[in-house]
């Protein structure tokens, strides 16, 4: 039985697939426990997870303001001390942190301590934290067919997104059921990421009038930042809009979508390819690196997505219309979708990571991909 560290808090798309992890590793014996920032989504994602350990952990984003800059040093320094404390108290057999502003603290004392050091970029773009922090590392899994002039190609391992078992395609009839959505006409699901989008959300206040007009319902997921609740109901069309601040459930909504609309974060795409749900991708346009445009684009040429840029929103109503009624586009989205759907990679990772853990040497396991 191995120790395991998790470090994976800051954005669901960082927490889902540490929790993922963590229960795959339990389900082979080993111990866990994960660590995660004290933003509110991280607490709500959490909560449904009581067979796992969480511990929350001061943290805070780099910035160049001068006073979002001292807090960025006051909180990692608070962070390096308590991961510092844990490491030398519980001497873990491997560190796996997921990239961003809470990888920081738990690498550096696990480099401090000689602790086995994993990193997992789920972006087609290896973030700052990654490049920054892979010299650090035994291992840096990186998607399929990605590699980094800065990250030594020696520690390389390409595979996908380790989902949560939980994400895996319902039948619609039982998933509408589960969310509590009784839509006789098409569905569409917006979903803005775990912060939301306020761009998406406006936007279906904006359309709802003329989607309801095209028999088509809305289950909009706005996230907590934007936090809407309630419901818009047209009765004479029979149309409904139910507006969500935050979903546990992310299986269930998107098995019950006709069609989705969503941001383009590596999980968020992940477990719409695992649910099968044909989707139009409009990536955030301030994202680092621009890496939700090259999630989005990636999507694109397999053939299971379209992207619409957050500046030509207007055209979206438009997509939406002519995808949702278009009965050969849906039924090919989903072949193509099952098709790129064809590894699994939590069990992969899982295998690595106790070949990891038990010090064994580590062989170049990627030389090719395009250079991000």
């Amino acid at each position: 039985m191995k120790s395991f560290y998790i470090s994976c808090g800051g954005t669901g798309g960082h927490l889902a697939p540490g929790i993922s992890l963590a229960e795959g590793l339990m389900e082979k014996g080993h111990r866990c426990s994960l660590f995660i920032s004290q933003k509110e989504v991280d607490s709500r994602l959490v909560r449904k997870y009581s067979n796992l350990i969480f511990n929350k952990v001061p943290s805070a984003p780099f910035s160049l303001s001068p006073i979002r800059f001292i807090r960025f040093l006051v909180q990692q320094t608070k962070a390096f001390l308590y991961y510092l404390f844990e490491f030398n108290k519980n001497r873990p057999d491997t560190l796996i942190a997921f990239g961003g502003f809470c990888s920081l603290g738990s690498v550096l004392a696990a480099s401090f301590t000689k602790t086995p050091i994993v990193l997992h970029e789920a972006n087609r773009f290896p973030g700052k934290a990654i490049r920054l922090l892979s010299g650090k590392a035994s291992r840096v899994y990186l998607p399929k067919g990605i590699t980094h002039q800065s990250i030594p190609q020696n520690i390389v391992k390409n595979c996908g997104y380790p989902l949560r078992k939980e994400i895996t395609k319902i039948p619609k009839a039982i998933a509408r059921e589960q969310i509590g959505v009784k839509a006789k006409g098409k569905l569409l699901v917006i979903i803005g990421g775990s912060q939301g989008a306020d761009t998406l959300n406006q936007w279906v206040l904006s359309n709802f009038s003329n989607l309801s007009e095209a028999g088509i319902n809305v289950y909009c997921v706005t996230g907590l930042k934007n936090e809407i609740k309630g419901e818009l109901q047209n009765q004479s069309l029979e149309t409904n809009l139910k507006f969500v601040p935050f979903t546990d459930q992310m299986a269930a909504v998107l098995s019950s979508a006709d069609l989705v609309i969503s941001r383009a974060g590596a999980g968020g795409i992940s477990e719409i390819v695992r649910c099968r749900v044909p989707n139009i991708l409009i990536p955030y346009p301030h994202a680092a690196d621009n890496h939700q445009e090259k999630n989005a684009r990636h999507l694109e040429k397999t053939g299971c997505s379209i992207v619409v840029p957050q500046e030509k929103i207007d055209t979206l109503f438009r997509e939406v219309t002519d995808t949702i009624n278009n009965t050969w586009l849906i039924d090919k989205f989903c072949s193509n979708l099952k098709n790129v759907d064809s590894e699994n990679s939590l069990e992969i990772i899982l295998d690595d990571l106790e070949s990891i853990s038990d010090k064994k040497d580590l062989k170049v396991t990627s030389t090719k991909g395009d250079r991000a």
